[in-house]
């Protein structure tokens, strides 16, 4: 009797307990719903909805005038969804039929058991109209875009392009990427638990925003002649690049830039021989811009530098002579001009239009290194220019205690040191504007796709770098350079050309390949239009003043006109009334 009423005791405490952990778990299940409830919801809706993201508009880019840059076609991107395929062979027969490809990769994306699968993207909207009007279930068509480029070998470098996943790669496209990059939408549709979509719910869409359009700097026009001249100087000159940059040296605008040969941005892994390109390193030196991203020894266009710190500081005067016998004993070196015969004596003026490195190492010795490295802050060559384009490399100097005698006179004349050509057209605008450091540029505004709220874009400037009074000496010797000097060959009838050439010695010195360049300015009692040439590796002849000023000469001949710069009799120029 007593192990009965122990067996009863256990029996009621285990009833109990198995009850009261009921009790509790649905207490606690309770708790749980009414706290994470709209959570669960959320979950639930997230498991009975598909989502299929609607592409954004890529935006706009023009130049100055309005002329589209970059735009944007409407394609297609072909999906399949496993759970509403009810004759899977005729799908994947029809798909690969329509879109010209192997039916075994399309089979590949049918039998895969997931939420939504992606056949073929960038479709031909003929193509994808013809798979939509085929009406075959689990098959869906959605409207997506591709960037087209109306001139894609024209301005690859600059503009660059965009990936699959339509963001910027190189260029412009990946400097405002932020800015066109748009705003994806979605298609949310239901289903019910195998994953059908249910005949009578709605689709729910959210609309995509598309992405902001951008205003540059360029001008079609300029750019498209710049590319035919340097494709022509190419040929001339056997040069294994031609670059030329055309800025306004008032406040940086770029009105073109090139490098060529250019790539087609619009099939940007095609080599020049026709192959797909797949090694990336190949890829990335056709992609590169070097008037960005490499740097050079400037030779004698530097000297604008050394003469304006020696100016500016004092140092030297424009009525100092200079004694060139064609060369100077620099410590245990023995250092040439260009004039190996000498060029006597030569005043200031007569130094820099004669581009005597003898006297440049003289006035050099005069400015000192610690000065000269001071004007190297000043001008902006110490620094990026701040460019808005991608990859901007820095220049290469020696630390100032390292700089030597020898340093310091081979730097005075553009040597043992590298810049960008960029960085040289900042410094020289400097010098020739009235002394205002500006930042080299290209992007000018941008604006939503209906235009409501345009966006100016602006970059720094820093004043008084140089004295206007300075700045105005600098000009005139420059003119004279053109004038009487190197650069006569730089000379346009009815207008007044400033500038400087320059002839660099590629390393190692021994290669014997040389790099010729020139920079020049007009009108040049107040410069409004800067040109740079730069032939690298020319065949031949390979003097910037002989073969670089003529096709700077040929820019400004086309290009100021074009630009409402009259000619003059006089040689002075001024700028027509708009």
């Amino acid at each position: 009797m007593q192990r009965l009423k122990i067996y009863q005791k256990r029996k009621a405490f285990i009833v109990l307990a198995v009850c009261t952990a009921i009790i509790l778990g649905l207490l606690v299940r309770t708790v749980v719903l009414v706290i994470f409830g709209t959570k669960f919801d959320e979950l639930a809706l997230d498991m009975e909805q598909r989502e299929r993201r609607v592409k954004a508009a890529r935006g706009i880019i023009y130049d100055r005038n309005g002329v589209v840059l970059a735009d944007n076609i409407p394609v297609c991107t072909v999906s399949v969804i496993h759970s509403q395929i009810s004759d899977p062979e005729k799908v994947i027969s029809s798909v690969a039929s329509i879109l010209g490809i192997d039916e075994e990769s399309v089979r590949k994306r049918v039998e895969k058991k997931s939420s939504i699968e992606i056949v073929k993207t960038n479709v031909p909207l003929d193509k994808g109209e013809a798979v939509k009007a085929a009406n075959l279930d689990g098959v869906k068509v959605d409207t997506d875009y591709r960037r087209y480029y109306p001139y894609p070998e024209i301005m690859s470098r600059l503009i660059g392009f965009t990936g699959s996943d339509n963001q910027g790669v190189v260029g412009l496209e990946t400097a405002y990427d932020e800015i066109l990059q748009g705003k994806d939408g979605a298609i949310l549709t239901f289903t019910d638990a195998t994953g059908v979509e249910l005949a009578d719910a709605e689709e729910t869409r959210e609309l995509p925003v598309d992405g902001n359009n951008l205003y540059t700097t360029i001008d079609y026009n300029i750019q498209k002649y710049l590319n035919n001249v340097a494709y022509n100087c190419m040929q001339s000159t056997g040069g294994k690049t031609v670059s030329i940059i055309v800025m306004n040296p008032q406040n940086g605008e770029i009105y073109g830039m090139t490098t060529v040969p250019e790539y087609n941005n619009q099939t940007p892994f095609v080599l020049p021989d026709g192959s797909t390109g797949t090694d990336m390193n190949v890829l990335n030196e056709m992609w590169r811009n070097p008037l960005v991203s490499d740097t050079y020894e400037p030779g004698s266009t530097f000297k604008i530098v050394t003469a304006v710190t020696a100016l500016s500081e004092g140092v030297c005067k424009l009525s100092d002579t200079f004694s060139c016998p064609g060369f100077r004993i620099v410590a245990d070196r023995r250092i040439h001009c260009h004039e190996r015969k000498g060029h006597g004596t030569l005043d200031f003026a007569g130094a820099l239009a004669k581009s005597c490195n003898a006297a440049l190492i003289d006035i050099g010795q005069r400015v000192g290194t610690e000065r000269l490295y001071q004007y190297f802050d000043k001008l902006g060559l110490k620094e990026r220019t701040g460019i808005d384009l991608p990859g901007e490399a820095n220049s290469i100097m020696h630390s100032i205690e390292n700089v030597k005698e020898v340093e310091l006179a081979t730097m005075s004349f553009g040597q043992s040191f590298q810049i960008t050509p960029l960085q040289l057209m900042r410094a020289v605008s400097c010098v020739i504007n009235g002394g205002n450091l500006i930042t080299p540029h290209i992007g000018m505004a941008y604006s939503d796709t209906a235009a409501t709220k345009v966006t100016d874009i602006s970059f720094p400037v820093e004043e008084g770098v140089i004295s206007a009074e300075t700045s105005k000496t600098m000009r005139e010797l420059l003119l004279n350079v053109v004038a009487n000097g190197t650069g006569s060959k730089a000379k346009v009838e009815g207008y007044l050309i400033g500038g400087k050439t320059a002839t660099s010695e590629k390393l190692p010195r021994s290669s014997n390949k040389y790099i010729a360049s020139f920079i020049g300015f007009a009108p040049a009692d107040n410069p409004q239009v800067l040109v740079f040439v730069m032939i690298d590796e020319p065949q031949g002849l390979y003097y910037g003043g002989t073969i670089a000023s003529p096709v700077a000469a040929e820019v400004f001949e086309n290009i100021l006109p074009y630009m409402g710069f009259e000619r003059a009799e006089t040689g002075a120029a001024d700028k027509s009334t708009e």
